[in-house]
């Protein structure tokens, strides 16, 4: 059982129309000095589920039965790590003590509209680029895929019903038409490679999680003996011959909902089981959708980020990359064997 769960919005209006005060739920809790991520863990929870802190120690949701299942899960946490916590019914005598609290409310949840709008807005500039020299970070269905998530996060605990909403909604309808007209264009078009053994491959410079594990993808299960060249799009293009991967117009690329490590194994049908959990970890590094739910993506993200900051040289980075992703393979590769031995027992 999650701490949120979807919610009725109330209307502010209902209890003036009754003549009563809005009612309210409050969380007052007092955490040990120990263990220190108590502390944050708790703020996290509580900013999850829109709690707004009346004190250091006091926070108010609106009187509804999913907000107080939600305060009692917090209680309980805090309770579990040595804390104390109490959850009650409250009510203001005065009146503008409520406006201000619904007022705060919406002030919150307005921030969040306005991050996730900027957001959006961002990343249509960059997908208005798509046939110029540098590719957008991601597609448009993943990238809408990613706002609507983020936009449901919002709006669940948007219980006063902010402003910002409706100016995000239109901005999420303009991506959703961007997309219905990618998808009547079609897919980009796939080129031929008749033969792409021996060949030279080339990307952008600064190459990171995508690039890196293409690259091992290419060189362990395609082509041994494949060569990497990395140049700046701007000024330079690839040579006759030479497949481009990860760039706009490239070779192999993001297509659809697939980052280029998974329009690579699709593609050139590589079948090994061990890259399935590997392609979704790539996947959800390089996109940041939690697509898959893989526990190991954001231990990998961390060693990668790791690898890209101690070296800025592209061919450095491919060589540690290379032996990551070599051992990655390996734990999943035993795992499935160790899984067969265990179900023919």
């Amino acid at each position: 059982m999650g701490l949120v769960a979807r919610r009725r919005t109330p209307n502010p209006s209902d209890s003036g129309a009754r003549g009563e005060a809005p009612r309210w739920y409050l969380l007052i809790h007092q955490l040990p000095p120990e263990p220190l991520y108590l502390r944050a863990k708790i703020r996290q929870r509580l900013a999850k589920v829109g709690a707004v802190a009346l004190k250091n120690a006091v926070y108010v949701l609106p009187r509804l039965e999913d907000c107080l299942e939600d305060f009692e899960w917090i209680a309980q946490e805090a309770i579990a790590g040595g804390g104390e916590a109490h959850v009650c019914e409250a009510g203001f005598p005065d009146t503008s003590t409520d406006a201000a609290l619904i007022d705060r409310f919406r002030r919150e949840r307005d921030a969040d509209y306005a991050e996730l709008a900027a957001s959006i807005r961002q990343w249509s500039r960059k997908a208005k680029r798509r046939s110029g020299t540098n590719p957008p970070e991601e597609d448009l269905p993943s990238r809408l895929a990613r706002s609507r998530r983020r936009f449901d996060e919002i709006s669940r605990i948007d219980f006063f019903r902010a402003k910002g909403r409706q100016k995000v909604e239109r901005l999420l309808e303009g991506l959703e038409r961007s997309v219905e007209s990618e998808k009547r264009h079609g897919p980009p078009r796939r080129p031929r490679l008749p033969d792409i053994s021996n060949r030279t491959w080339v990307t952008r410079k600064g190459i990171k999680v995508d690039r890196i594990a293409s690259a091992w993808l290419v060189r362990r299960f395609v082509d041994g003996r494949a060569r990497f060249r990395f140049i700046d799009p701007k000024r330079e293009k690839a040579r006759a011959g030479e497949i481009t991967f990860d760039m706009v117009g490239g070779d192999f690329t993001h297509e659809g909902e697939r980052c280029t490590f998974e329009t690579l194994r699709e593609r050139l049908k590589i079948a090994d089981p061990a890259l399935l959990p590997i392609a979704e970890i790539v996947h959800e590094i390089d996109l940041r959708d939690e697509k898959f739910g893989r526990p190991e993506s954001r231990g990998i993200e961390r060693v990668l980020a790791g690898i890209i900051h101690a070296s800025p040289d592209d061919e450095e980075r491919l060589d540690r990359g290379f032996a990551l992703f070599d051992e990655l393979h390996e734990s999943f590769r035993r795992r499935k064997t160790h899984s067969k031995k265990e179900a023919k027992k």
